[in-house]
């Protein structure tokens, strides 16, 4: 269903991308961090849809109707290695730093660090060029939204 999206983003130099596949693809690497642990819980569903309606001014329906494209792209993405470091390529910075934030929320949406989607979380930072500290800060903002 994505394949020629895939290619594109897989290619050398992958193209920056149009609005609508940024946001496909930012949307898929919420799907795997909320995987990353064996267990979608609704909670982390839920986050993530309230989190796209927010970011990109969507309906409930809309963010939802993201959500379910952005879960079948991540499934047939390939490894995050790859599929991480070609939004790097084709995403703005200030677009995956929000992207770390919003994954940390997820992450702690199911009131639980796993130490599986800790290890992905550093992974990802990296991979996207994002410093640890930055990282960092981002969990911490979420958390005190938190309380």
């Amino acid at each position: 269903m994505f394949d020629a999206f895939l290619r594109r983003l897989m290619a050398p130099r992958p193209p920056h991308l149009p609005q609508a596949e940024a946001r496909l693809a930012l949307a898929a690497l919420l799907v795997r961090i909320a995987r990353a642990d064996g267990d979608y819980a609704a909670a982390e569903v839920a986050r993530i849809d309230r989190m796209l309606a927010r970011q990109y001014a969507l309906t409930p329906e809309a963010a939802a109707a993201l959500r379910a494209e952005a879960e079948v792209l991540e499934a047939e993405a390939p490894d995050t290695v790859r599929f991480t470091r070609a939004l790097k390529e084709a995403v703005g910075h200030d677009d995956r730093l929000a992207l770390i934030e919003a994954m940390w929320a997820v992450v702690l949406a199911d009131g639980a660090r796993d130490a599986q989607e800790d290890r992905l979380m550093r992974m990802v930072t990296s991979l996207l060029g994002i410093a640890d500290r930055d990282s960092a800060l981002a969990r911490q903002r979420v958390e005190r939204r938190a309380l």
